[in-house]
């Protein structure tokens, strides 16, 4: 210790008592218990992350420490406490986060010895490859696609046609992961995985927006778009569509177990003559022909992509 000074001294007494206390926090946010991360757990590690003090990779390597055991429930409130933080906490967790090569290796998680430890096993793995999924968005967009600006000024709506083609099969791709938690609503069972489905369905939520603007902007920019873009935008759009009945789906489960739906976006189908159209367009391009479309079907996609916008 000689070599140190007492500031010295103090900030690695400061850090280490820190550490024990994320240590801590991250045990009792994770306990044995059968039911969601308590709120006051949760927020003393969200402060933690505000804290320049605080080493990040120290509190993300105590969480996925936690999903090294054999409990189910010890390993699904590790994974939801590392959601809420993504969620709610600074954005330097997600940076960190996203910046490791493997985050949640759960692929192969099964608890043989628990009530309820096959079914829940199931969803552990499914959310930890949405949680992977979800840094991996951050990792390649530099951006967390559920909290950016929306609206007529926001990133999708002024994303230029290059990086909207980029970013929008990043977009389907996190919320392909969302969407394959996949649970009946008679297997939301216990307060664990209910607190997990009530942060996917707002993630959802948010997610969708995001994707439903790119789109809207992507179909504007349709008409003007080179044959390779619009090649690649059509089936872009072709994706979405499915994945509009998927989402529906899932939706349809939340309210079956009583989740509030103010907030559900309206997943009313454009008409099919837009598909037709933006068809139509590309065979013209690639100088094939298809059955003609009055021209006024192929300006009308304003008005028509889910109510006017």
């Amino acid at each position: 210790m000689s070599g140190q000074s007492l500031t010295d001294r103090i900030a690695a007494a400061q850090h280490s008592m820190t550490g024990s206390a994320i240590s801590k926090a991250v045990c009792k946010a994770t306990t044995h218990e059968v039911s969601g991360p308590k709120k006051k757990h949760l927020d003393y590690l969200i402060h933690c992350t505000n804290e320049l003090n605080v080493s990040i990779p120290h509190l993300a390597d105590t969480l996925l420490e936690r999903t090294a055991t054999n409990s189910w429930i010890v390993v699904f409130k590790a994974l939801i406490t590392t959601h809420h933080l993504m969620m709610y906490g600074n954005e330097r967790l997600m940076q960190y986060l996203a910046s490791r090569n493997t985050l949640f290796n759960l692929n192969n998680f099964l608890d043989k010895a628990a009530l309820q430890g096959y079914n829940m096993s199931t969803f552990i793995r499914r959310y930890s490859r949405y949680l992977n999924e979800k840094a991996m968005s951050y990792r390649l967009a530099a951006v967390d696609f559920t909290k950016m600006k929306r609206g007529a000024d926001g990133v999708m709506r002024t994303m230029n046609t290059e990086k909207l083609i980029k970013t929008l099969p990043i977009i389907q791709t996190q919320l392909d992961a969302l969407l394959d938690f996949q649970p009946n609503s008679n297997e939301l069972t216990n307060g664990v995985i209910n607190t997990a489905f009530m942060l996917l369905f707002k993630d959802s939520i948010r997610l969708f927006a995001a994707y439903n603007e790119g789109v809207i902007n992507m179909l504007e920019k349709y008409f003007d778009m080179k044959k390779n873009q619009c090649k690649e935008a059509l089936e872009i759009y072709k994706t979405f569509l499915n994945r509009m009945t998927k989402l529906s789906e899932f939706l349809k489960v939340a309210e079956r177990v009583g989740i509030d739906q103010g907030d559900s976006p309206d997943l009313t189908q454009a008409p099919s003559s837009l598909l037709e159209a933006l068809e139509q367009h590309l065979a013209s391009l690639e100088g094939r022909k298809l059955k003609e479309l009055s021209t006024a079907s192929r300006y009308v996609h304003h008005k028509m992509l889910f109510g006017s916008h």
